[in-house]
């Protein structure tokens, strides 16, 4: 039975903040759905403060015993849970994990080596050697290098393979050699490898000790070898190009699912979406204050208040398509200051036309997903992006840019002998005149009403389980 162990800083539904926690979440369940008894799938991640006590409960011990971090003994408990026949494993160590917040802190480069090597210690202990360790973001990439490094020669970990996955370049662990040997347990014969631009990166470490290295969609894969994206890492990705593949994600169809969500006014499956979003319509436009109007095309962008998300292009247009159009628009999401304060201006200045929901709350995600008939997302750049994939879950027609996951999942909208082909709307360049026109046409369609419930019914018909990704996974597993 092959034996997969999964490493990451987040894990939904017991502690997540974004695209990671989404993945670790669902990916390991799906393979061992997918395989069954031929694949013993577990998981490890820190425990939080921020775990309920609901999951708490769950836990059973597993073992308590201590280890050498460089000149610190540490602490490390193991607490375990079995949930849809994955083995979820927690580290204790209140001083590193009982706080406000997953991320964000001075010692992050400290607290996340700790994790690393405690994940390699409690395998010993547990007796769990897995035949593939993968990785996940720079918070484990020291696990790679750990067990390159440290414990390769260790009887049980000789032949463990290792993924290392890439689900936004931008963030690598950057810290100063300074703290190498103090922070890090690596001396002097390790700079090398851990150098990259005259600091020490973890990512670049962990790219070049794996034995493959993953991001979570082909196009970005493709895109993470060019300066544009590659936050600087290019030279390293191309050196290290016969070991890189993109496989997209996919969402959890039990989660994200319009026919059971609690949340929902009126719950939809296929049959009845275009009726089911209506009445999801009027009970978001009677929550938040807008004119109930079942007929009028409802926009959304639901997402993190940065630039890299597209939002300076929605900034320049969005006076423009809310005056010219009969339409409402529908903001969810927090983050910079200037993104907040100009969806609150748009707000007051169309009061009975825009709403700017500037928190982050999943439930009422949901329900903006079933209310709207055209989700915005014109990032410009997105390793993956799930929210794509959900708002074509809920019936919601995407308006994307050409870029990473958004690439690989929506395809353009046409018609060829009367057949609808592509699953959305989609622009290339980096262009608010683009965004522009591919809105307008999606809001043209929306009033040939025929028309626009066939392209929703083959939207909603697009797979984006977990079920095609699980595969591809199984195969790269296999291939080492």
């Amino acid at each position: 039975m092959k034996k997969i162990l999964f490493v990451g800083a987040e894990v939904m539904p017991f502690a997540a903040t974004g695209g990671l926690g989404d993945v670790m979440g669902s990916l390991p369940a799906a393979l061992k759905a997918r395989e069954k008894g031929e694949v013993d799938v577990r998981v490890i991640l820190p425990l939080y403060a921020a775990v309920s006590d609901e999951w708490r409960a769950q836990m059973k011990d597993e073992v308590v015993f201590s280890f050498n971090l460089a000149w610190r003994d540490a602490y490390c408990g193991i607490k375990s849970l079995v949930k849809d026949g994955v083995t979820y494993y927690f580290v204790d160590n209140e001083y590193y994990f009982k706080r406000g917040a997953l991320y964000g802190f001075f010692d992050d480069g400290e607290r996340y080596a700790y994790f690393s090597k405690a994940v390699l210690e409690s395998m010993m202990r547990l007796g769990f050697y897995p035949d593939v360790i993968h990785a996940n973001d720079w918070q484990s990439a020291l696990t790679v290098v750990y067990l390159n490094t440290r414990y390769r020669n260790i009887e049980g970990f000789e032949n463990t393979k290792t993924v290392y996955t890439i689900h936004n370049i931008e963030y690598q662990g950057k810290y100063s050699f300074s703290i190498l040997g103090d922070v890090f347990d690596l001396g002097p014969g390790y700079h090398a490898l851990m150098r990259y631009d005259d600091c020490i990166n973890l990512t670049k470490a962990a790219i070049e000790c794996a034995d493959r290295v993953s991001t979570v969609s082909p196009r970005y894969a493709w895109e993470i070898q060019t300066p544009e994206y590659s936050h600087g890492l290019h030279y390293v990705l191309e050196r290290n190009s016969h070991k890189l593949c993109g496989i997209l994600n996919g969402i959890d169809y039990n989660y994200y699912n319009p026919a059971k969500d609690a949340p929902l006014a009126k719950n939809y499956d296929r049959r009845n979406t275009i009726s089911g979003k209506k009445e999801n319509k009027l009970a978001l436009q009677r929550a938040y204050g807008l004119p109930e109007r079942a007929d009028v095309p409802m926009l959304a962008i639901i997402s993190r208040l940065a630039a890299h998300k597209g939002l300076d292009l929605v900034a320049e247009i969005a006076y423009d398509i809310v005056r010219n159009n009969d339409v409402q628009l529908v903001i969810l999401g927090k983050g910079e200051e200037r993104f907040e304060h100009f969806f609150s201006e748009l707000e007051r200045n169309h009061p009975d036309k825009v709403r700017a929901l500037l928190t982050y709350d999943r439930d009422l995600s949901k329900k903006i997903y079933a209310a709207c008939d055209i989700f915005v997302m014109p990032s410009k750049s997105e390793p993956c992006g799930l929210s794509q994939m959900i708002a074509s879950r809920y019936g919601a027609v995407p308006v994307v840019r050409e870029t990473g996951g958004l690439y690989d999942s929506i395809k353009g909208y046409w018609v060829d002998n009367g057949e609808i082909k592509g699953n959305g709307f989609t622009f290339a360049n980096y262009s608010s005149y683009e965004l522009r026109d591919r809105i307008q046409a999606a809001l043209a369609l929306y009033y040939d009403a025929p028309q626009f419930k066939k392209f929703v019914a083959k939207i909603t018909g697009t797979d984006f389980s977990w079920a095609s990704s699980a595969e591809k996974y199984m195969e790269m597993y296999n291939s080492l």
